[in-house]
């Protein structure tokens, strides 16, 4: 399994309109992508204006698949104009909860 942290800077005032654009592709990453487990959605504490994404996917054909699928077509579109700079992206490996656990975990995910 894979999983990335993605870093993102939101416009001062456009928190509430990105997290809402990002529970729609979080929703149908998990509910319409078979290879997707995880699409968590976070706010940062301290900051109100950094968002956090942490996605698990079981490899790189399946990431890459998301990038295709509608929801995120039109995530990426609506938050164009949201977001300051870059995004930043950490790549990893997951170490635990194993695979068996994040296959079993996936169904309790969806709404």
């Amino acid at each position: 399994m894979i999983a990335i942290f993605v870093t993102i800077k939101v416009k001062p005032g456009m928190m509430e309109e990105f997290v809402e654009a990002s529970l729609g592709d979080a929703r149908g990453s998990v509910g319409d992508e078979p290879g997707c487990f995880r699409f968590d959605v976070l706010q940062d504490r301290e900051d109100p204006n950094m968002a956090y994404l942490y996605e698990i996917y079981e490899d790189d054909a399946a990431r890459e698949t998301h990038r295709t699928m509608p929801h995120y077509l039109k995530w990426r579109d609506a938050v164009a104009d949201m977001v300051e700079g870059s995004y930043g992206i950490v790549e990893m490996t997951t170490a635990y909860p194993p695979a068996s656990a994040l296959h079993a975990q996936k169904p309790h995910l969806l709404d």
